[in-house]
């Protein structure tokens, strides 16, 4: 037993030896990570900005009433096709009161006056008739008559305006039947039968029966940030992502961008509007309000030779690769670029699609 024990501990050194060796002949063996190499490739790069805004109708008109009132009759639904001209709604006056009692009063005033005025035509004309008078002597009182007679009648036709919103020496002409000012689809009626409506004049704008807009003549309107807005020019393509319809792009043109900017939280945002041409949309009904993102196309290139932005290093305000050349050599290769979509870039000069560009190492975090 003893002798088992003294053999175990005479071979215990040998073995933690040639276990140690072992252990350094794998590490000498390992060639460590292996570099990642790329190539360029030809690629469609766009270079673009994004305005965020919704998509509006051009001419979108509030309809009002001309007059003070209660709401009659109205004659249509949002969504309902109308043309210039046609009723919208109809409205049932509500007179003033010291207005109505004015009129009311000028009315039989002026019925006094040509009365009285009507007597003393009648009984110089019997004087004129028999000769007693001239024509010169009588043609006063003939004047006096229809003036009376005019005053009268417009009396009658305030009345009759303050009571039913219409006279009758008007003909068809009424204030009380609010017409569409120009033909489109109803967007909105925010009110409803027996609602009280305030008329629209210079002191107040008045009550909106419904809003019209011509649907099919729509517009981009939207915010683009003060670093942006110097990069695009009137003219320039958009392809605008609306965020209710889903892998559809609709084409537009920007068309409008505005002198003077405004402050929204803390940055200066300038309004731009595109418009969209008639076949941009297609079958797809665009519901005026959708919210949208305008892309805004600064520069585009078809098949142009692109490298990932990632292979890219810098020494100052140049630009280079690393060209792998073999056997762990490597080549230090300038670039001339051009334009970047934030993934690849252009490569204008420098290099060629056999070219293996490395990778460089993306940095440990920390250090």
């Amino acid at each position: 037993m003893k002798t088992n024990r003294k053999h175990f501990l005479s071979a215990l050194p040998l073995c933690i030896t040639l276990t140690i060796g072992f252990a350094m002949i794998s590490c000498s063996g390992d060639k460590g990570p292996v570099t990642q190499t790329t190539h360029a490739f030809d690629t469609l790069i766009v270079k673009k900005t994004v305005a965020t805004g919704s998509i509006l109708p051009r001419k979108e008109v509030n309809m009002k009433s001309q007059v003070s009132g209660i709401i009659e009759k109205l004659y249509v639904l949002a969504g309902q096709e109308v043309k210039q001209g046609d009723v919208i709604a109809k409205i049932k006056i509500i007179p003033n009161m010291l207005n109505l009692a004015n009129a009311e009063n000028r009315v039989n005033t002026a019925q006094i006056n040509f009365d009285n005025v009507k007597i003393e035509y009648e009984r110089n004309k019997s004087l004129f008739d028999q000769g007693v008078i001239s024509k010169a002597e009588f043609q006063p009182y003939e004047l006096r008559l229809k003036s009376s007679k005019e005053e009268m009648d417009a009396a009658q036709n305030q009345l009759q305006i303050i009571k039913e919103g219409v006279a009758k020496s008007s003909g068809s002409a009424t204030n009380t039947l609010v017409k569409a000012t120009i033909s489109g689809m109803v967007l909105d009626v925010p009110v409803k039968e027996g609602g009280q409506v305030i008329e629209s004049n210079t002191f107040n704008e008045g009550t909106t029966l419904c809003s019209v807009a011509n649907m099919g003549d729509m517009m981009f309107e939207g915010k683009l940030d003060e670093s942006e807005v110097g990069k695009i020019q009137i003219g320039m393509p958009i392809e605008l992502t609306v965020g209710a319809i889903d892998k559809q792009k609709f084409p537009a043109a920007l068309e409008y961008i505005s002198p003077k900017g405004v402050t929204e939280n803390g940055a200066i945002q300038f309004v731009i509007r595109a418009k969209l041409s008639a076949m941009s949309s297609g079958n797809t009904f665009l519901r005026a309000g959708y919210s949208a993102n305008a892309d805004i196309i600064l520069a585009r290139k078809d098949k142009t030779l692109a490298v990932p932005e990632k292979v890219l290093q810098f020494e100052g305000e140049k630009t280079y690769v690393l060209i792998d050349k073999g056997n762990n050599q490597s080549e230090k290769r300038y670039l001339k670029t051009g334009i970047s979509d934030g993934i690849n870039i252009e490569v204008l000069e420098g290099l060629t699609k056999t070219d293996k560009i490395k990778v460089p190492e993306a940095p440990i975090a920390g250090q």
